[in-house]
């Protein structure tokens, strides 16, 4: 059964599991043009994540809300998920028996987003950006009291050495520490972790299409339930920015679950990381912005572990299981 998982709050992507009773038969071999379409999706996709968040931090600067914005990302990402829905599985997927699976999801989903938004309103681009990075490291370690996987000693010295780069980004000084931009990036790290937890547990019975359609309407829902507590009214200029914000992030989420249908995902998955050159270039062309050496070093440390704790997950789903 094809299953497509879509990436998380602000970027992130799961693996899914997927149980047999008989030795599982080794995945048929794809084309290599395959292949090809699947990193230029993923790729475009990281274009589209960096070009949302670059989005959010111009709406944060015009006064826009932080749940404001959720709401706007959210309700016009909803324009490109129904089109996909309508041209593929049909409406008739969004059935569920699992509503309080979904609303675990979304809220775990939606603290990421959050932390995600805020932190890029508070910190340059390319410094959250490159903080997001850390999330596939929390994951591993939330991996083990969630999912009780075992993970072996090549996945924990990955996860220290993931370490080692965030605090090369944050320079753990107390002043820098208690920025509150650093503080939600790593809440959004967290939550962006989780969320990718939370989509490996609902996988099995739920496909991509119903997991994304559900975590997109919780955001609107959660967005406008805000209003009473203070909205603005934007400009025809910025509500167009907000627009486009929206459907960058709706096109971003089918482009990544596009990418691993086409791919495999231990393919595909490293590209993630150029997300980092699409944010370097939007600070640079709005905010004259260039990123920090430190960041650059951090962001190559942790992306490297990232690289190698996903290598690792490979080699071990491909391992006989009794």
């Amino acid at each position: 059964m094809r299953r497509a998982i879509d990436g998380a709050v602000a970027r992130g992507h799961g693996l899914s599991i997927v149980t047999m009773a008989s030795p599982p038969r080794p995945a048929p071999e794809r084309p290599a043009s395959k292949i090809g379409l699947g990193v230029m999706l993923r790729v475009a996709a990281m274009a589209c994540m960096a070009g949302l968040f670059g989005l959010v931090k111009v709406a944060s600067e015009r006064g826009v809300p932080i749940f404001e914005t959720l709401f706007f990302r959210n309700a016009f990402a909803f324009i490109p998920i129904a089109i996909y829905i309508l041209r593929t599985s049909g409406f008739g997927v969004l059935r569920t028996s699992r509503p309080g699976a979904h609303a675990a999801r979304a809220m775990v989903g939606l603290t990421g987003m959050i932390g995600g938004f805020v932190a890029v309103s508070h910190l340059p681009l390319t410094e959250a950006t490159a903080l997001s990075f850390s999330a596939p490291l929390f994951m591993t370690a939330l991996s083990v009291p969630l999912l009780k996987e075992a993970v072996g000693p090549h996945r924990w010295a990955a996860v220290a050495v993931g370490f080692v780069g965030v605090l090369i980004m944050i320079r753990p000084d107390p002043a820098n520490m208690a920025n509150i931009g650093v503080i939600f990036a790593l809440i959004g790290a967290v939550g962006s972790a989780g969320a990718m937890i939370t989509i490996r547990q609902i996988s099995m019975t739920e496909p991509g299409p119903r997991i994304v359609f559900y975590f997109t309407l919780a955001g609107a829902v959660a967005g406008l339930a805000s209003l009473p507590f203070g909205w603005i009214m934007p400009d025809r200029e910025t509500f167009a920015l907000l627009a486009v914000m929206g459907l960058l992030g709706g096109v971003g989420q089918l482009l990544l679950t596009e990418a691993i249908r086409v791919a495999p995902v231990a393919v595909v998955a490293p590209f993630d990381y150029t997300q980092l050159v699409w944010a370097s270039l939007f600070a640079f062309l709005v905010w004259d912005e260039l990123p920090r050496p430190l960041t650059l070093v951090g962001a190559g440390v942790v992306a490297a572990s990232g690289i190698y704790i996903l290598y690792r997950e490979t080699i071990r789903r491909r391992e006989p299981r009794p």
